[in-house]
């Protein structure tokens, strides 16, 4: 072999190593596309909120530019590795990035991994990815996983999720610990054991008293998001609570102001101030009163003084039946 032929395998050998998983006898796994070494930068703040479906490319650029040419994390779950592979391959397509890595988690244990949260601490963007957002839960939460995606918040380092990795960015989310749930099924018994919800795990101030949902108008959550609000009320978890709902193939793009942009399809922004007239097991649900604002295609919401471009009407449940007042186009 000669000395050209030697460097250039050694090169191809070093560009197919950084695909691998990160030790033969890890249990999590991390594919990296791009170079080796981390790249320092300051990254610009912000926030995707993604519904689900497609690849919503304005979404996945407003993270890319951010990270300022540095280092893209996702974080999955019980992914295959040619899926994660891709991925990895598609964000690093978006803009001019150092490297595009994936962890996939297995168990909890692996989030005790020094491993792990050095490769997140070293991230300039972070994207939870969708799938089942109560591995999330399991995972990640009271470890030091947990503590290194609150550092990177705190330290003004950009955010994003799509549909299960959107779920857990509000200070409450549904865990979907035992399985989804429909919202026929959620109004008809707010207190069944599928209506799960989780509280504290990431700490993104635009969010707090906040609940998220996906998926929104093609999977009919309303309802349900409705439950999880009144839950969060009657449990005592807060005063008032608020709510983002994204529809599939469509993204909330907030900037660290609170200014956001709808790009895709609509958006729903919901607040309750009152307590639900019935909220308890067995019981269809009562809850009158929740102002509602759905933001189509292309138009703004701010975040921090909740109001925006868009139409207002408020929402009611009646004996379990949702009812609009003031709408045009129903209760969506």
């Amino acid at each position: 072999m000669t000395h050209r032929h030697r460097i250039l395998f050694f090169a191809l050998l070093s560009c197919f190593s950084l695909l691998l998983p990160s030790t033969a006898n890890a249990k999590w796994k991390y594919f990296r596309t791009g170079k080796e070494a981390d790249k320092v930068v300051q990254p610009r703040g912000g926030f995707a909120l993604m519904g689900g479906g497609g690849k919503l490319e304005p979404a996945y650029r407003f993270l890319c530019e951010r990270a300022n040419g540095g280092d893209f994390l996702i974080l999955r779950a019980n992914t295959e590795d040619d899926y994660a592979r891709k991925f990895n391959e598609e964000i690093a397509a978006l803009c001019p990035l150092n490297s595009v890595g994936t962890i996939v988690f297995s168990d909890r244990e692996d989030s005790d991994d020094k491993k792990v949260v050095d490769i997140i601490e070293k991230a300039e963007v972070i994207f939870f990815a969708g799938g089942d957002q109560s591995n999330y839960v399991r995972f990640w939460q009271d470890t030091p996983v947990q503590d290194a995606l609150n550092r990177h918040i705190a330290a003004g380092k950009p955010v994003g999720g799509s549909s299960a990795g959107l779920a857990i960015l509000g200070e409450f989310s549904f865990a979907s610990m035992i399985d989804t749930i429909y919202s026929p099924e959620a109004l008809a018994d707010p207190y069944g054991n599928k209506v799960t919800i989780s509280r504290d795990f990431l700490r993104i101030p635009l969010l707090a008293g906040t609940i998220t949902d996906t998926h929104f108008v093609k999977r009919d959550r309303l309802g349900r998001l409705l439950v999880f609000m009144a839950r969060i009320l009657q449990d005592g978890w807060a005063d008032q609570v608020r709510a983002i709902a994204v529809e599939e193939n469509a993204a909330v793009l907030i900037e660290p102001d609170g200014q956001a942009k709808v790009v895709g399809g609509p958006a729903y922004f919901l607040e309750a101030k009152n307590q639900p007239e019935a909220c308890r097991r067995k019981t269809p649900l009562q809850f009158q009163g929740i102002a509602a604002h759905r933001a189509t295609k292309g138009m703004t919401f701010d975040v921090a003084k909740w109001k925006g471009e868009g139409d207002d009407y408020t929402l009611s449940v009646i004996h379990g039946k949702v009812v609009a007042e003031g709408s045009n186009h129903g209760i969506y």
